[in-house]
């Protein structure tokens, strides 16, 4: 797994997404936010969040998407719970994802980090394939953008306490890093 020379994960779905605008100039991907997403909450493969990510969510389909009305967010990639990736935006673009945010005392992590939604539930563990994807996408956008490091993988509750919970405690945060730590240390 890849990123090209466009900024596009080599294996994704390109599914492009007008939920994003471009960096300041002075932005470039330092953080990694990982968040999680399931629509309705708790069921997987409906395919609302991607239409929610792609503008393109019918929020009558079903009661809990009232409050999504003029909603405009996407993150830049999503891992379904077999594994499969969407890209909705290049890394090289804002992606509309943390909302109120801020890390080490610098706020507005859009203008600096990339998006990894998660299918899935604060209430459920995800997927091996999930993870096996994390890992192979962390180490290519690691390999791909200098400010990027394992350091720099966050949850979205860090960037937003108070506001979000996810990925919630069901992510296995410790077998993560210590999947993404060996390679990168040795060879940074």
């Amino acid at each position: 797994m890849r990123v090209t020379t466009q900024h596009q994960l080599e294996t994704a779905v390109q599914q492009i997404s007008e939920h994003c605008d471009e960096r300041p100039g002075w932005a470039r991907p330092e953080l990694i936010v990982v968040h999680c997403v399931s629509l309705p909450e708790g069921e997987f493969g409906t395919g609302a969040a991607e239409r929610l990510f792609t503008g393109c969510l019918d929020i009558d389909e079903h009661p809990s998407f009232s409050d999504l009305d003029g909603v405009h967010v996407a993150p830049h990639l999503l891992i379904e719970r077999d594994g499969s990736v969407h890209q909705f935006v290049t890394f090289d673009k804002r992606a509309w994802h943390a909302g109120v945010s801020s890390w080490q005392g610098r706020e507005l992590c859009n203008d600096y980090s990339i998006g990894i939604e998660l299918e899935g539930s604060v209430h459920v563990a995800y997927t091996e394939a999930q993870y096996d994807c994390l890992v192979q996408v962390l180490r290519a956008l690691f390999e791909k953008y200098d400010g990027l490091s394992p350091a720099g993988v966050v949850g979205h509750a860090e960037v937003a306490p108070g506001r979000k919970d996810d990925p919630g405690p069901h992510f296995a945060w410790r077998d993560l890093f210590v999947r993404i730590h060996p390679p990168y240390i040795a060879n940074r």
